[in-house]
């Protein structure tokens, strides 16, 4: 089967790191470079045969804490931050890491204590980041559906910035303001209507789609604001998707969102202290070009510099993808139709992104064994025809027992785990420099079902 690209720009292939069925092994000159890279972004190595993660043997986890498992770098995530925090020195700035693409504890607790704010879409999100320790102030709380009881959950938090994204939206948080008595700052999520280049289903700044507020409604919106005593705009903000290589459509977005700092201020209102340009920025999956902090901040930084306001980016993937590897082990080997399977005890309701998204991982070996390869389907235990983490990929000839790692599973995986055939979720592990803990224990099949009742 050859998977088609969502989508390509002059720098190469984006979208969410679909190949047209070409694996590491298929990549000719290239692939030794490109599979250095990947390892390089994750911190990654081999010694003897075997893989470490931050110096630690995956093998040993494997064997300890079992399979399926995540594991993050916690080094990998804290060189991400820092990259892109020095990048952006020449403005003001605030990184919020967007919580939607891990909200692990640990995870959450080693960005908080890099300076990082929270980028949050949920009352769920809001809990996790205040019990990570993040300041209330550091949160950015956005979301086109927030419902009456997680704004006012918001407001007794004392939340940074409130990001609507319709008019009843805003009229509802006024309500709700005066029955709470609390000055609330306001943010609009401005759609720019910017096309990006990236899977459809993670492409947020166009019109036409339900995120933000059309451009035409912004300066009524945030006149509205300025009529209210218990609200205050401080925020114009936008998200363009995720997963973006190029850095125009974010020069596009800036410039619009500029365009509406001069018509609010020409409507007398000086209140705003923050612009807030999203997050999106992508990774490497397999061999497309990266955009490096320094070459993003290279196009933006011009733009943003003389509008004298805060930036607000809220990079998730960016920060953690990569850093992310999940460990399975081969179950089975079967021929069917022509076509050879590795059958592996992680499915889809442990990594949804190949099945969702027809997304590319590269998949290594914990040790590797030096057989011959060859082409096969990796799949799951799930019982769906869509339950595969690769598709036609060359790998190293594998057997039951085998470890493998999957890569690029820091972002958007646990998130987006299920209990789907009933199947617990896997633990969270934290590597660094070294030594490894469980951040959140696997879950317990009697967990999944002690909270029901069977009668009245």
């Amino acid at each position: 089967m050859h998977l088609v690209r969502w989508s390509q720009h002059r720098r190469g292939r984006v979208g969410e790191g679909v190949l047209t069925g070409r694996a590491a092994g298929q990549r000719g000159s290239g692939a030794g470079t490109a599979k250095d890279l990947l390892f390089a972004d994750a911190g990654l190595e081999r010694r003897d045969g075997a893989l470490l993660l931050s110096g630690v043997p995956l093998v040993e986890v494997a064997e300890q804490a079992g399979t399926p498992a995540f594991v993050y770098n916690a080094e990998a995530i804290r060189d991400r931050y820092r990259s892109l925090d020095i990048a952006l020195g020449p403005v003001p700035h605030r990184i919020c890491f967007a919580v939607k693409a891990n909200g692990n504890l640990a995870v959450l607790r080693i960005l908080r204590d890099l300076g990082a704010g929270a980028d949050i879409v949920s009352s769920g999100e809001m809990a996790r980041a205040l019990a990570a320790g993040f300041d209330p102030e550091h949160i950015v709380f956005s979301g086109v559906g927030k419902t009456a009881d997680e704004l006012r959950e918001a407001m007794r938090a004392g939340i940074g910035h409130l990001n609507v994204e319709s008019a009843e939206e805003l009229e509802l948080v006024a309500r709700i303001a005066e029955a709470e008595q609390a000055q609330v700052r306001i943010g609009i999520r401005v759609n720019p209507d910017v096309t990006t280049k990236t899977h459809p289903y993670i492409s947020t700044g166009k019109s036409g789609i339900k995120f933000g507020l059309p451009t035409d409604q912004v300066v009524s919106a945030a006149e509205f604001v300025l009529r209210h005593s218990r609200l205050e705009l401080t925020t114009l903000a936008m998200h363009l998707g995720s997963q973006l290589m190029d850095p125009e459509p974010f020069r596009q977005g800036i410039r619009r969102l500029l365009e509406l700092v001069d018509r609010v201020r020409r409507a007398g209102i000086t209140s705003l202290k923050v612009l807030d340009i999203g997050g999106g920025l992508g990774i490497r999956y397999s061999d497309e070009p990266t955009l490096e902090p320094a070459e993003f901040a290279a196009a933006i930084v011009p733009l943003l510099a003389p509008a004298g306001l805060t930036v607000y980016l809220e990079p998730g993937r960016f920060l953690v993808g990569s850093a992310g590897v999940l460990l399975t082990r081969v179950l089975y080997r079967k021929h069917s139709g022509g076509k050879e399977f590795v059958v592996v005890d992680a499915g889809m309701n442990d990594l949804v992104r190949p099945s969702h998204y027809q997304a590319y991982h590269e998949i290594v070996e914990l040790v590797e064994q030096g057989r011959p390869g060859s082409k096969v389907d990796v799949v799951g235990p799930v019982c769906e025809t869509g339950d595969f983490l690769a598709l036609d990929r060359d790998l190293p000839g594998l057997k039951a027992g085998d470890g493998l790692a999957v890569l690029g599973a820091g972002a958007y995986g646990f998130v987006m785990a299920s209990n789907y055939n009933s199947r617990t979720r896997p633990p969270e592990i934290i590597a660094d420099n070294g030594k490894w803990w469980v951040a959140r224990p696997r879950e317990q099949v009697e967990g999944l079902f002690n909270s029901e009742k069977v009668s009245p």
